[in-house]
């Protein structure tokens, strides 16, 4: 799946990207149904909520669950991401991060690069984000806000907040998200499940705690440049992957290949 020249003006001008219904509800539903399994294990890789038993973030699915495994190096993301970037690209962070319903909690205001930066040594902000949504993402169940154009900032201040949620975070203070806010407006992206989201790693964005009925998981991937890998290797290797091979798609029906061999 390669982008339009209108998509990619789109991408550099406004630091995202929204496309809705890039994979098919058969394809989400083999990713689905691998959640309750990956969910209930007590592993590292497993966050929970604060106070609760529900999963915030797992780490590194792709590498120990073969459907993830397949969305990982799907053709349908990696090629995007390349196009983006100009080059081969590795996986430096997957996340599958699941909002609970009624218990997913604040992901504060922050750009990804900034943690990329101070934590794990990446010389530049040649990375991104693609993430599928495996859920409907409505206004009611915890969206992803965005700020347009924010990542035109560069890497901004940030203090490191360890104390808000389970997981730590550089922030970013209120007197910047007003001002850029103020400048750029404030967006939502919403759509069905298989809908994907691309998004600069300078993009101020946030989401608020679901209190809805309704759960929202969301899986991301984070492809840097293989020429820009991490320096630093203070996190986990599960969180700050170090293995820097460019990825290798797989073919494009890889999910559902996955499905005919389970109901074979």
């Amino acid at each position: 799946m390669r982008l339009s020249d209108g998509q990619l003006t789109q991408f550099h001008n406004e630091g995202f990207l929204f496309l809705p219904e890039i994979f098919d509800p058969q394809e989400i539903e083999v990713l689905n149904l691998e959640l309750p399994g990956i969910f209930a294990q007590e592993r590292q890789e497993n966050v929970r909520e604060k106070g609760s038993q529900s999963v915030r973030t797992t780490f590194a699915a792709h590498t120990f669950n073969d459907a993830f495994g397949c969305l990982g190096a799907h053709p349908r993301l990696i090629e995007p991401v390349r196009q983006l970037l100009g080059g081969e690209v590795y996986m430096h962070q997957y996340k599958i991060n699941g909002k609970a319903a009624f218990d997913g909690d604040v992901w504060q205001w922050h750009q990804d690069y900034g943690t990329w930066a101070r934590d794990d040594l990446m010389p530049e902000p040649h990375a991104m984000n693609i993430a599928v949504f495996l859920d409907e993402v409505t206004e009611f169940n915890g969206p992803l806000m965005f700020i347009p154009r924010s990542h035109r900032e560069g890497k901004l201040d940030a203090g490191h907040d360890i104390q808000t949620t389970s997981y730590p975070l550089w922030t970013l203070d209120q007197e910047t998200v007003t001002r850029l806010a103020n400048e750029g407006g404030l967006v939502a992206p919403r759509g069905p499940q298989g809908s994907i989201l691309l998004f600069h790693c300078n993009l101020v964005h946030a989401s608020p705690a679901n209190i809805s009925p309704y759960s929202r998981t969301i899986v991301y991937l984070s492809l840097c440049e293989v020429n820009n890998h991490i320096r630093q290797f203070k996190r986990p290797e599960w969180i700050a992957h170090r293995t820097f091979d460019p990825i290798v798609s797989l073919p494009d029906d890889c999910l559902r290949a996955l499905a005919r061999n389970a109901a074979a």
